[in-house]
């Protein structure tokens, strides 16, 4: 079943990373019998194997931007025809979290925030368990300096986020 009253809906998943948002991602999609956008599925498939080794900050958000213009454009599609999106973009930042409701509601769709919200120590451990096994929410190797890294720029939902969003903390 899509959105409200045939009304379709964005989902905005956020998290550390290691927290499950794919997982928890395809969950809601079949749930919903909504699309999944995982940005990690497109930036592997489209640009991984051309990606400068090591990876250049610039390069790969100059490419993460046009995948998102392509994604809205997507979810734009599907709005029309009643599908709700599900999106697994990461937003570790509020900026880019604000942006894609700013999005929503330019679309008159409505949104729900899910923060997937677990300790910082039991997603090193699900990270390190993603990288040995590679299943189905493997899309690349996360190291302990990249962890670290996301863990320095990642930001939480804050209660101003509860003013464009309906707020969902999965824990």
């Amino acid at each position: 079943m899509t959105g409200t009253a045939d009304k379709a809906q964005i989902h905005i998943l956020t998290g550390g990373t290691g927290a499950g948002k794919t997982t928890y991602a395809r969950t809601l999609a079949a749930r919903h019998g909504a699309m999944r956008f995982s940005i990690d599925d497109w930036m592997v498939r489209l640009f991984w194997v051309d990606s400068p080794q090591p990876p250049c900050f610039d390069w790969t958000m100059e490419r993460i931007g046009r995948v998102e213009a392509q994604m809205r454009d997507n979810i734009s599609a599907l709005a029309q025809i009643g599908v709700d999106s599900v999106l697994d973009l990461g937003f570790t930042k509020r900026a880019h979290r604000a942006d894609f409701a700013q999005f929503a509601a330019e679309l008159g769709l409505p949104v729900t925030l899910h923060w997937i919200d677990l300790p910082a120590d039991e997603r090193w451990r699900r990270v390190e368990q993603r990288n040995a096994q590679k299943g189905a929410s493997f899309a690349m190797a996360v190291d302990r300096d990249m962890f670290d890294f996301m863990e320095g720029v990642w930001e939480a939902p804050t209660v101003a986020e509860a003013d464009y969003a309906q707020f969902n903390r999965v824990t």
